[in-house]
């Protein structure tokens, strides 16, 4: 497998990423959850994909995630948003692209249209987070929560054996980055897979994002017994097969 790679953004900023360069192809894009970083199943998945059939591939960790510099309180949509466009734009250049975003990665995706219109020929989502910020967190967060996170700037959430930092200005950020008031006019391939035991994200996410696309054609896949993360061997297979779907609707 190819190693791990390093972009230098600044002196400061290093982003960790993995590719498979291929000259002239179509590239698959994959974008990490939060919190997450590029060496679980779901990318080295993708990545094998990718290789077996000659397409290009980019995956990243975002700023403040796995091995790139930066502390992941000082990070938010925006600037994770800003780390996805910048590493398009110097590794896979000009090239088309199908985004695969997982969770918070579905986000991010929609986030590059804006960017990117004319070279996304497809999108495929996993378990996807649109929003999760105001939806999920703050809006569950009790008043203590709230005005602890308000007057410390950052609040410690313990969820199964993680805790997440969750900053303040993370979450108002997020608040400038609503994605689910949008319209996308794009004629592509959109498909939201998501499973039936999430018990992080709810189904409906992924039907809110369908709702965007006017003019794509949508499908949903619902995964029997699948949960958030969807990195099983059944759960893989899946996915590929069903970006598999998508490429041959390109190529």
């Amino acid at each position: 497998m190819s190693k791990f790679k390093y972009l230098k953004i600044t002196n400061l900023k290093k982003i960790r990423y993995l590719s498979n360069n291929v000259q002239n192809s179509l590239y698959i894009i994959f974008l990490h959850g939060f919190m997450s970083d590029i060496e679980g199943d779901k990318p080295i998945s993708i990545f094998n994909y990718a290789k077996k059939n000659k397409l290009g591939f980019l995956a990243l960790e975002y700023s403040g995630h796995g091995k790139s510099t930066g502390k992941f309180t000082n990070g938010n949509i925006s600037k994770w948003s800003k780390d996805v466009k910048v590493l398009i734009k110097r590794k896979v250049k000009k090239n088309n692209f199908i985004l695969v975003g997982s969770s918070m990665g579905s986000w991010l995706s929609l986030n590059q249209f804006k960017y990117f219109k004319k070279q996304i020929k497809g999108f495929l989502g996993i378990g996807s987070a649109p929003e999760f910020l105001e939806n999920l967190m703050w809006k569950k967060f009790t008043k203590r929560m709230k005005n602890e996170i308000i007057k410390k700037g950052i609040i410690n959430l313990k969820h199964g054996n993680y805790e997440y930092p969750i900053s303040y200005q993370l979450i108002k950020d997020g608040r400038r980055n609503k994605v689910l008031n949008k319209k996308i006019l794009s004629k592509i391939n959109v498909t939201m897979i998501h499973g039936d035991k999430d018990e992080v994200v709810p189904k409906s996410y992924s039907k809110k994002i369908l709702k965007i696309f006017k003019r794509a054609k949508k499908k949903l896949v619902i995964i029997k017994n699948g949960d958030h993360s969807l990195s099983n061997k059944h759960s893989l297979k899946k996915i590929n097969l069903e970006l598999d779907k998508i490429v041959s609707n390109i190529i």
